[in-house]
């Protein structure tokens, strides 16, 4: 694990699609921050969902950060390619009696490999595999399948400060029951892999939607698990459609790479980015330049609203009006 008295943040796209405006702001907010602290910034592909990841949405991720003007210190991180250290983790939690081999269907546990977001109902596991097998051998001798792992949530609440919302504190045990850390075909949950990583390259930081606030006892139950370091968290507004829903991957109307194919000014983009996070009125410029006016919101966000309206002044060569409404209700 690296361990440094600097600031550590992160982007963490997973290469399954086109990166859109969401990620753009959230990515930028994020660098912002990093960079106003002196700090470091790391680029993380995470890229265990080997069905969905493409190459050319790996490259697609690099041409879409440069085009922003963003940068990170040192070479790009495949999750991938460390995953022998996720499945370690995931063995010892299973060794120490803190996970056990789980044979339920595969729907039960697919929402595990990619990360949640809101909208998303999380099934309260009802522990039908709890105590049920002695071993992963056990398991899969006696039901025939392969099993996959769940953690043994603790009871209580699993309390922490956000960055923007303040105070939280969720009873995981209650609201989410035991929660998948490996799939049946053996991929690491997204739970458990974001923990180990994050821990492996000492991040210290990490702004993300408001769509994975509700993730983040889950994390904070795994770091003390594995008596791991945790970072600090925000959780940033969503960007939304004119319906008022999460910009999706497969929104390709609004990914990245069409304003890139049509010579949009990035830093249009980026003044809408700096007028919807509360930063002082400028012209458009590269994000380098919005360093010095940085600076986090003191509460929660609302979400900020981009579609057509908002992609035809990029088109035309204005700067997007900002139009925010309420956030979506969390835990």
């Amino acid at each position: 694990m690296e361990h440094t008295s600097k600031i550590t943040g992160r982007l963490a796209p997973s290469p399954t699609g086109r990166l859109h405006v969401g990620h753009a702001r959230s990515f930028v907010i994020a660098w912002w921050s990093v960079r106003k602290a002196g700090g470091r910034m790391l680029l993380r592909f995470e890229d265990l969902d080997r069905s969905r990841v493409r190459p050319e949405y790996a490259d697609g991720v690099l041409c879409d950060l440069e085009w922003l003007g963003l940068d990170w210190d040192g070479a790009p991180v495949s999750q991938f390619e460390g995953r022998q250290a996720l499945h370690q983790a995931a063995q010892e939690l299973c060794d120490r009696g803190l996970a056990y081999p789980c044979v339920c269907t595969r729907s039960e546990v697919q929402a595990a490999i990619a990360a949640p977001h809101i909208g998303e109902v999380n099934e309260v596991y009802p522990g039908t595999c709890r105590d049920k097998f002695g071993s992963i051998e056990a398991a899969r001798a006696e039901s025939g399948r392969e099993p996959a792992l769940r953690f043994r949530t603790p009871e209580g609440l699993v309390e922490f400060t956000d960055l923007l919302h303040g105070p939280q504190s969720q009873a995981v045990a209650r609201e989410v029951g035991d929660f998948p850390i490996t799939s049946r075909d053996g991929q690491v949950a997204y739970q458990l892999a974001v923990v180990v990583d994050d821990a492996r390259q000492g991040v210290t930081e990490v702004l993300r939607g408001d769509d994975l606030l509700d993730s983040t006892a889950r994390q904070l139950a795994l770091q003390r698990a594995l008596s791991l370091p945790s970072p600090r968290w925000g959780h940033l507004g969503l960007v939304v459609d004119g319906t008022g829903r999460r910009l999706a991957k497969r929104a390709d109307d609004l990914s990245l790479e069409r304003l890139r194919e049509a010579r949009v000014d990035p830093r249009q983009l980026i003044a809408w980015i700096a007028d919807s996070a509360g930063l002082p009125p400028g012209d458009s410029r590269p994000p380098a330049a919005w360093i010095d006016d940085f600076r986090l919101p003191a509460e929660p966000e609302p979400t900020v609203r981009f579609d057509a309206p908002e992609l035809d002044s990029l088109l035309s060569g204005r700067v997007p009006a900002t139009s925010r409404s309420s956030r979506p209700e969390m835990f």
